[in-house]
């Protein structure tokens, strides 16, 4: 017989929606877009928020999709529960999205679906360290001693090894699920209330959603849970990403390569997580901030830049991946008759050329 299968698919804005109705998208912290369209029907009609029922939608900036995760734990009666994004969707191993069906099957023979075991380049501590304040970790350990002391020693030890899952993405079993949940937030809640959370920017403030993808690997690896490890399937980029394009679009139409530095080092001051691989899907930004370095370095060097020839967006975009294709052949010393005659027809500068070899090198390191 089957059973309720519910997906939840957590945002912040507004956007499509799978057709399957085993997903179903939760509105996570503030609304915004509510009022902006005051006598329009509102897309919220089709949402769940995180706001109604037993709720923490108010900590949404320190916890992330976090807020969510507990609103289904609380208010859902659904037999299996899945976490994914608005973005981001577990697949099966055929590449499909989970359904009712798949779901079903899966979890007959697992315990748990969720990512990829994400295999790290230094041991989990050492980089969390390096992109958070260590007291947030420290005081986790400490927590997890007080009150579940048996899961110290896999703390311990998972923290000083180079695996962890991501982006708190899973799909369980109703009663899986909610022991996952009343675990995590017992931690949680209680590193909460031994610390101040200051960050400046709200991609570092929202620690708990950070902290807890960690917490995740230990919690199954203590419990031995049966894992169906599946990739991640990526949909459109993120708001944030898709603004900072347009606005160095204009930029670069007005020939404003200073503008743009200072608005772009702006944003990624703001949002830290810009040119991450899971933001900057396309590879755009960072062709932005290569295109904005060589403007400047011609500038400086010949008095005028790529700027006066081309500034619509495509066109340098276009550019920039052929520019960094040259430049590979020049690192490898190999010979391509068509790149180089496009590099004769672009104008493509020895510090346009110099720059792109150092963007290649510094990627293949």
């Amino acid at each position: 017989m089957d059973k309720c299968v519910q997906i939840y698919v957590m945002t912040h804005k507004p956007f499509t929606k799978p057709e399957d109705p085993v997903y179903v998208p939760v509105h996570v912290g503030r609304k915004p877009w509510i009022k902006a369209h005051p006598g329009e029907k509102s897309p919220l009609l089709m949402y769940v928020g995180d706001d109604s029922g037993d709720n923490i939608s108010a900590q949404n900036c320190y916890y992330s999709e976090l807020t969510g995760m507990y609103w289904a734990w609380k208010n859902s009666d659904a037999d299996y529960i899945g976490i994914c994004h608005y973005r981001r969707y577990l697949l099966t191993h055929d590449g499909a999205l989970f359904d009712q069906r798949s779901v079903q099957k899966v979890l007959c023979s697992y315990d748990i679906i969720t990512t990829k075991n994400l295999q790290l380049n230094f041991p989990y501590e050492e980089g969390f360290v390096h992109h958070h304040k260590k007291i947030y970790l420290d005081m986790t350990a400490q927590v997890v001693e007080e009150l579940y002391p048996e899961y110290t020693n896999t703390f311990q030890r998972l923290v000083k090894e180079k695996h962890t899952y991501f982006g708190n993405m899973l799909i369980a079993k109703k009663e899986t699920y909610d022991a996952y949940m009343a675990w995590l937030f017992d931690i949680l809640f209680a590193v909460q209330a031994r610390v101040k959370v200051e960050e400046e920017d709200s991609y570092h403030r929202r620690i708990f959603g950070f902290l807890s993808e960690f917490l995740q690997y230990v919690w199954i690896v203590y419990n031995h849970l049966k894992v169906y490890e599946c990739m991640v399937g990526m949909l459109g980029e993120k708001a944030e990403v898709t603004e900072t394009k347009a606005r160095l679009a204009e930029y670069f139409k007005a020939k404003d390569y200073e503008g743009a530095k200072q608005y772009f080092l702006a944003a990624k001051k703001a949002r830290p997580d810009l040119l991450m691989e899971a933001s900057d899907i396309t590879g755009e930004l960072h062709l932005c901030m290569e295109i904005i370095a060589i403007a400047g370095l011609e500038q400086e060097e010949y008095g005028t830049n790529l700027l006066q020839e081309r500034s619509d967006f495509e066109g340098l975009m276009q550019y920039g991946n052929q520019l960094n294709r040259y430049a590979l052949t020049a690192i490898r010393g190999e010979e391509e008759p068509d790149l180089k005659a496009w590099a004769d027809e672009a104008h493509v500068s020895d510090a346009a050329l110099q720059a792109a070899i150092a963007v290649m090198r510094a990627a293949e390191l």
